[in-house]
């Protein structure tokens, strides 16, 4: 059962008049309890602000990738055909493959003739134009993928790592289990379409995130501006490349079904965003939408800390333990980005799984803290065991286990 405790959280912070969350350890005649009750209803007496920026895309999510705040978000979390998008997930996989030394940058390929047909120069579509029956290394196929956006790379690079297309959307489907999608289905590696491929804005999100972090090494190809391949030179689709916001990645993707889409990332003093946009009309909305939101992005806001690290933030139900309740706390600062000038509140919600089982050792993560601006998730970050906890005695037990009984009919 997924619960969310919102009384027992202890802070919830007005922008237009802060309040310093240690000042709140000085109120010690109120409960945790009706401390947070209280600073439910003074949220509850503030109306929160509509978003400030409005996208052509028919969906877009826009985060700051230190703090994890949802800058913007439109219909992010339905999944749509994601086009030539796809080869992010793809990416992804060579890129751990080489981490993990299951192939090499100078590991080479042969193209097949299902490759070289389907994604080749005889399909016409998006092509590195890789010849049939040559030989190709993960080098040159990685930016055929990546610059050219070529779905005859991604094919061989499938057909490589895991003997079929199919095989290989079963990697990614079992790859995105690890990162967290929930509202994904990978069917080939290209994006070409197919009617059980789909990915959301915010699995983009968690896909480039994953890149960016884990291999920076590797994501260096995506700001690579062109690339020449069997005497063609073709350039980065990437349109934010060349507009002088700090941009150094990822992809785009067109097709009929899907629309314009693109997944970019910029950099600005130190502080990275990451925007997805989807279902775009036109080439030039992609091109201006996806450099403007970003714009926006690094401009409009303001960091905020909501919570500083090593913070006691709620306590969540326990089963089976000495104590009904374990307390739930920070281990870093939970930094928010909110629109400058805004008088919207914040408000917290511990979100998990529960009752959490016993033992519970000190430092175990435990639960999530849910911070929104109004109904916009700004931040999402994890809260830890405060303590440790063993299991009660046989009678505690029993008590807890009707105690659980009743929770979850209530």
């Amino acid at each position: 059962m997924q619960i969310f405790d919102l009384l027992s959280v202890i802070a919830l912070v007005m922008i237009h008049q802060p309040m310093h969350l240690g000042a709140m350890h000085q109120i010690s005649s109120l409960s945790k309890s009706i401390l947070a009750a209280i600073f439910w209803l003074t949220l509850l007496s503030v109306p929160a602000s509509a978003q400030l920026y409005q996208s052509r895309a028919q969906q877009a999510i826009l985060i700051d990738m230190e703090t994890g705040s949802i800058l913007f978000q439109q219909d992010a979390e339905r999944a749509a055909p994601p086009a030539s998008l796809t080869k992010t997930m793809t990416t992804a996989i060579v890129f751990d493959a080489l981490k993990r030394g299951e192939v090499t940058m100078e590991t080479e390929f042969e193209v097949s003739e299902h490759a070289w047909r389907t994604g080749g120069a005889p399909a016409r579509g998006s092509t590195m134009f890789a010849a049939l029956g040559s030989n190709i290394s993960v080098a040159d196929l990685l930016r055929g993928l990546i610059i050219q956006s070529g779905n005859d790379s991604a094919i061989i690079l499938a057909e490589g790592l895991s003997g079929s297309e199919d095989d290989f959307a079963k990697r990614m489907n079992e790859f995105g289990k690890t990162l967290g999608l929930q509202d994904s289905n990978f069917a080939n590696p290209s994006g070409l379409p197919h009617p059980d491929q789909r990915v959301s804005p915010r699995d983009f999100v968690r896909i480039a995130r994953y890149i960016i972090e884990e291999h920076p090494e590797y994501y260096k190809i995506f700001a690579e501006r062109d690339f020449l391949w069997n005497g063609i030179r073709q350039s980065n689709r990437n349109p934010l490349l060349s507009a002088p916001i700090g941009a150094d990645g990822l992809k785009t993707g067109f097709s009929q079904e899907a629309g314009y889409g693109l997944i970019g990332s910029a950099v600005q003093d130190g502080r990275r965003l990451i925007a997805v946009l989807m279902g775009l009309r036109k080439e030039s909305d992609r091109a201006l939408d996806g450099r403007r939101l970003l714009e926006w992005g690094f401009t409009a806001f303001d960091a905020v800390e909501v919570f500083p690290a090593g913070m006691e933030v709620g306590r969540v139900r326990v089963y089976g333990g000495s104590e009904g309740r374990v307390g739930a706390q920070t281990k870093e600062p939970v930094v928010a980005l909110m629109p400058k000038q805004s008088r919207d509140a914040l408000e917290g919600r511990i979100v998990y799984t529960g009752p959490i089982s016993v033992p519970i050792t000190q430092g175990d993560k435990i639960a999530d803290l849910h911070v929104y601006s109004g109904n916009r998730l700004v931040v999402v970050s994890p809260l830890y065991a405060a303590e440790t906890m063993e299991a009660a005695g046989v009678v505690g037990r029993a008590i807890g286990g009707v105690g659980e009984f009743l929770f979850g009919w209530l």
